[in-house]
């Protein structure tokens, strides 16, 4: 029986950062994963992260994997298609490797396992065609396979959000987002980006019915009451051939309770999550949890916890001090208290949020009302009128992000030591017109105006992440934030750097008056929000 130091159980953004911090302590590590590639979710995220330097903010999901990897490639035995199917007293870990079972013993415990998808049961929801949001973000971003045409998406959550934006981009057609909730469960910039690609919004509403005898044709949605529902006479059809389902994760927590960790029911958490304590201790000395395994939260958060995780379980087995334990914690815990504020953070899960706070008002706005007035679009924080070159920040929700302030390098962007506050702009400092805002912005929410580009016309540069790429000089039209066509736009010029990491700054010439409204572009001849 082959024995480590630390067994980690997961090769997700926990169980490698853990390793990380594990190993360069001396451990000798290894982590087991199900899968035939490491690096869990992020492999899946091509989306740039939120969160501010420190936390790998503006960085693509699938670039931190790559990171991480790299770190641990050095010192950590990692072995994949190796399901871990038990842990036993003694800490005895059963793997299963091929066709074999083998028991590896170890000194401490590491449990990052993630979680699943929740699914929700309708008529028709095992027809082929029903699928998770996670499934279809797998079969894009790591298997290169459309997960169909036409895509309703149920739940508005940041993943239904973030998986309906790239099912556009892999070139779907999503017909509409529907959620049983009244208003948008994730972050308003997420929903704002799709919302100007022309997807429409149905809140208050459920899927009632998967049409279709051997593979879904169809769907059937209806309007739900305050109990959730289905109001009768509602009913309205859908032409597609996919539904994504995201309606939550759950904790993958067995292995911690086969363990006989204390575990506790806590919906603001997931579900069945361990008893822990600021580190990710459990109730049995030397396992830990670390991730989602732990509770829900982003992969930023995880990474932290994995860290933490791994460092505690280098204290227990003395490859680091107490002194040098508690000096490594407390940086890392004033990291994760930084993506635990706001409205989104774990503590005001399920608390009932005003609709006149933290921007929700706005927020909804945007997905149904493409055209503000000045007043209203003068109710964001980042939004001012000047001459020449300025930015325009449509952020309206207060959660952890700062790349914009770090991006400017005339610093005319501030956010502050609070990382969910409002971006603001100074006016007394002048736009250079460079760009690197709208880049790095990972809510995709900062454009850049030019108020007087030629006379009666104004220009906006607004970010762009679909191919093929217009060019200059192509004609087509300008989207308003609901998607609809506001007015003629004309492609002036584009522009891509490595600095921008795939995200290209498109600038259109659109009517002075329309400057306000104009945040997406579609070139003639495309039957969808989206360059084809």
């Amino acid at each position: 029986m082959k024995r480590y130091d630390l067994i980690i159980i997961g090769a997700g953004p926990a169980g490698l950062s853990a390793a990380i911090e594990a190993s360069k302590r001396g451990m000798s590590v290894a982590v087991f994963d199900e899968n035939a590639r490491p690096g869990g979710q992020l492999f899946k995220q091509i989306h740039k992260f939120f969160g501010s330097k420190k936390h790998k903010a503006k960085i693509r999901g699938y670039k931190i994997g790559e990171q991480l990897l790299q770190e641990a490639s050095d010192n950590v035995d990692v072995k994949l298609n190796s399901p871990v199917i038990g842990i036993y007293p003694g800490k005895e870990v059963v793997v299963r490797q091929e066709d074999h079972i083998f028991h590896y013993k170890a000194d401490s415990i590491i449990v990052a396992t993630g979680a699943s998808e929740n699914m929700v049961p309708f008529e028709g929801w095992t027809l082929p065609g029903v699928i998770g949001a996670g499934a279809a973000q797998t079969m894009m971003n790591l298997h290169g396979v459309k997960p169909g045409e036409k895509i309703l998406m149920l739940g508005s959550g940041n993943v239904g959000l973030v998986v309906s934006f790239q099912l556009l981009q892999a070139g779907c057609e999503v017909k509409a987002l529907v959620d049983a909730a009244p208003r948008i469960g994730g972050y308003g910039v997420h929903a704002a980006k799709v919302a100007r690609c022309g997807v429409p919004f149905y809140l208050s509403h459920t899927i009632t019915k998967a049409e279709g005898t051997d593979c879904v044709t169809g769907a059937i949605i209806s309007q739900v009451d305050e109990h959730f529902k289905p109001i009768p006479g509602t009913e309205e059809h859908f032409d597609v051939d996919t539904i994504c389902v995201a309606v939550g994760l759950s904790p993958m927590s067995q292995l911690l309770m086969m363990a006989g960790c204390d575990m506790v029911d806590d919906p603001k958490r997931g579900g069945q999550v361990p008893v822990c304590g600021d580190y990710g201790e459990t109730s049995i000395p030397g396992i830990y949890a670390a991730g989602d395994v732990s509770g829900i939260e982003e992969a930023s958060s995880a990474m932290i916890e994995g860290r933490m995780a791994g460092i505690c379980a280098a204290q227990y087995l003395d490859f680091c001090t107490e002194d040098e334990k508690k000096e490594s914690l407390k940086t890392l815990l004033e990291d994760l208290d930084d993506l635990r504020q706001g409205m989104f953070a774990p503590k005001n899960r399920g608390k009932k949020i005003e609709k006149t706070e933290e921007g929700i008002d706005i927020s909804q706005t945007l997905l149904t009302k493409g055209h503000l007035t000045r007043e209203e679009a003068e109710r964001f924080p980042g939004v001012i009128h000047e001459v020449g070159v300025h930015p325009v920040i449509e952020c309206t929700q207060n959660i952890p992000c700062n790349p914009c302030q770090d991006a400017c390098p005339k610093h005319c962007i501030q956010v502050g030591n609070d990382i969910t506050a409002l971006p603001q702009i100074d006016p007394d400092v002048q736009c250079i017109g460079c760009g690197m805002c709208v880049a790095s912005c990972s809510g995709q929410a900062i454009f850049l105006l030019n108020e007087d580009y030629e006379p009666g016309f104004a220009s906006v540069t607004l970010p762009y992440e679909f191919l093929p790429l217009p060019q200059k000089g192509s004609k087509g039209k300008a989207l308003d934030r609901a998607g609809q066509p506001v007015c003629e736009a004309e492609v002036v010029n584009v522009r891509t750097a490595p600095a921008f990491d795939h995200t290209a700054l498109l600038t259109i010439k659109v009517p002075k008056e329309k400057m306000m409204d104009a945040r997406f572009y579609k070139g003639l001849g495309c039957t969808e929000g989206v360059e084809k």
